[in-house]
């Protein structure tokens, strides 16, 4: 694959369940950003057969060939911006999927903690597999990209950014290497353009948002299942942890 052309491509990679399409609302209410949706979505849809709601929506507007959509988010970016964020799930990146244009994005790491992503997750499946909620495939990724470039990438938690988003958010973009907006903390309420497909069925409160939530400690309380869920998922998520960024001052 050529070397991607001239700006910057941030792909955030985030588990379900997390507070990924809020973190997308941030990104694209600066001036200087434009976003893309789950690009791997259709692929990920098509390759499992699993069924989602606007499943046959979502297949007649991307592209499923995972090998033409990693080419894309490294051409040129869309309306000329310097930023492209790229929001992508960890899930749907599956076994065999080409990973080599990994190296021409700036890869970021957007972690929960895993009994608050089992306890949301199963409430639409209580039934779910390890597998779908993300946290393997995203220490995968995270190895992967550690190895290529010798350094662990930007990772940064839920719940920090909830309880401090203008020192997160302004410790990933020194991060990046460009300054930090304050038109991340607030945005417009509404849908966007930009919005996957899917987002009729999942968006009804991002798109009542006009920021980020306040964060609250809440206690889970899981049943056995969700407890083995969450401890088979917690290895994986704690390999991630100790990187996370802290605000200045830390």
């Amino acid at each position: 694959m050529s070397g991607a052309a001239e700006g910057l491509r941030i792909a955030m990679w985030s588990g379900p369940r997390n507070i990924s399409t809020a973190m997308m609302r941030a990104w694209e209410n600066r001036r200087d950003t434009v976003v893309i949706d789950e690009p791997f979505y259709a692929h990920y849809l098509l390759t499992t057969g699993v069924q989602h709601p606007g499943r046959d929506e979502v297949l007649a507007a991307q592209n499923n060939d995972a090998t033409a959509v990693a080419a894309t988010l490294t051409g040129p970016i869309p309306g000329a911006r310097p930023i492209w964020y790229q929001k992508h799930m960890t899930q749907h990146m599956l076994p065999g999927m080409p990973l080599d244009w990994l190296d021409q994005v700036r890869n970021c790491f957007l972690i929960r903690a895993p009994e608050a992503v089992v306890a949301s997750f199963t409430i639409q499946r209580p039934d779910a597999a390890a597998w779908e909620l993300g946290f393997e495939q995203q220490a995968r990724l995270f190895e992967h990209v550690c190895e290529r470039w010798g350094e662990a990438p930007p990772v940064i938690d839920a719940s920090d950014v909830l309880k401090d988003p203008a020192g997160i958010l302004g410790a990933l973009c020194a991060k990046l290497g460009i300054p930090f907006s304050p038109r991340m903390l607030h945005w417009p309420a509404g849908p966007r353009t930009s919005d996957g497909a899917w987002a009729p069925h999942w968006y009804a409160a991002v798109e009542r948002s006009t920021g980020f939530a306040p964060y609250h400690d809440r206690p889970v309380s899981l049943n056995p299942f969700q407890r083995k869920l969450a401890e088979q998922a917690r290895r994986h998520y704690q390999r991630l942890a100790p990187h996370r960024l802290l605000a200045a001052g830390h």
